[in-house]
């Protein structure tokens, strides 16, 4: 059989069936799986178990997994096999720092160059993100934000900045997924609609903003305190510690 012809088809959450090489579609099923958080940071990505699932080879897995090695969503360990990445707080940070340097380029050239067909895309895409969130399905609002920008960045007619996103969007539902706290609301879609309309407007300045605003948004539930976590068992504990000693003076 030839692995890049025949193709595997598996539909996603959405019920859409994925079609292409088998390399594009383990590719596109795992790329889904970080979108939508359903990978976690650290987890294995087993080779054999893959090939079982999928239905491929391990050289098709492979392949699949060096792609989204070079996208930086996957660690591939010499002799240990392959990891969905866990970005350090040094990574997130200049990750976001990446990522609103790219999405200010998009935003301004998305205002000079989308069309009429793709503002209704956009829009329905985020009638779809409402849609999922609505009924309780996050994981799929989520992957569908991240398209979002995805497809912005497909509006802004620029391929090198379209590759650059796509690794930037993914990298951070990583950094949600691990790094998030507090309230787990999301309300982008009401941020992509205010978009939108700025964007259709021409408004190069406003829509630059909002987006910024939008990015700011999320960096806010971010817990990036690089003190938050630590090897030190004295340190995570500190609080029994204390408790032990002033129980140790009192006695």
């Amino acid at each position: 059989m030839n692995e890049q012809l025949q193709p595997l088809k598996k539909p996603n959450k959405t019920g859409k069936t994925r079609t292409g090489t088998q390399d594009d579609i383990v590719y596109a099923h795992i790329f889904d799986a970080i979108l939508e958080q359903r990978l976690a940071p650290g987890t294995k990505l087993s080779e054999e178990a893959l090939g079982e699932i999928f239905g491929v080879s391990r050289t098709v897995i492979r392949r699949a997994l060096s792609r989204l090695a070079h996208e930086g969503v996957v660690l591939l360990r010499p002799n240990r096999g392959a990891v969905v990445a866990s970005p350090s707080v040094d990574e997130a940070r200049q990750i976001f720092f990446a990522r609103r340097l790219v999405e200010r380029a998009i935003t301004e050239l998305a205002v000079q160059h989308v069309s009429d067909a793709q503002l209704a895309e956009l829009r329905q895409m985020v009638s779809d993100e409402h849609d999922c969130f609505d009924r309780g399905d996050r994981g799929a609002g989520i992957r569908l934000s991240g398209e979002f920008h995805l497809k912005l960045a497909e509006a802004a007619n620029n391929a090198p900045l379209v590759s650059f996103q796509r690794s930037l969007v993914s990298q951070t539902s990583l950094i949600i997924a691990q790094y998030e706290s507090g309230n787990r609301a999301h309300c982008s879609y009401d941020e992509h609609n205010e978009l939108i309309d700025a964007i259709a407007a021409r408004d190069s300045d406003k829509a630059v903003r909002l987006m910024m605003h939008h990015l700011d948004h999320i960096d806010s539930k971010l817990n990036l305190d690089e003190d938050s976590a630590s090897g030190d068992l004295h340190a995570v504990f500190a609080n029994i510690v204390a408790k032990k000693r002033k129980a140790d003076k009192s006695a």
